[in-house]
């Protein structure tokens, strides 16, 4: 069964090109993961800095897989987390 993330970041103005830059590089490696179905990052309109991502994998594996990799390390762990000053993330199968 597919597996989805939805995850809503937000980060101070001053870092969002930096966050921006490091969720479209985290994109280019996700895309090319054998279990990813879509990574889609959306840059809200009305508020600098604030970001919403849809995953989908096509189960958890996948997504686990994903999560254990390199690219997710340095790109989200490394670059994304440390400047974001509000985090929501929701998991769910796809029905």
């Amino acid at each position: 069964m597919p597996y989805a993330v939805v995850a809503h970041y937000r980060c101070e103005p001053q870092d969002a090109d930096l966050v921006r830059e490091a969720l479209l590089k985290a994109r280019e490696h996700t895309l090319d993961e054998p279990g990813n179905l879509a990574y889609i990052v959306h840059a809200d309109a009305a508020t600098e800095g604030a970001f919403t991502l849809y995953e989908q994998y096509e189960d958890r594996a996948a997504f686990n897989a994903h999560a254990a990799s390199e690219h997710f390390a340095e790109h989200i762990l490394g670059t994304v987390r440390p400047r974001l000053v509000e985090r929501d993330v929701h998991f769910g199968d796809v029905l």
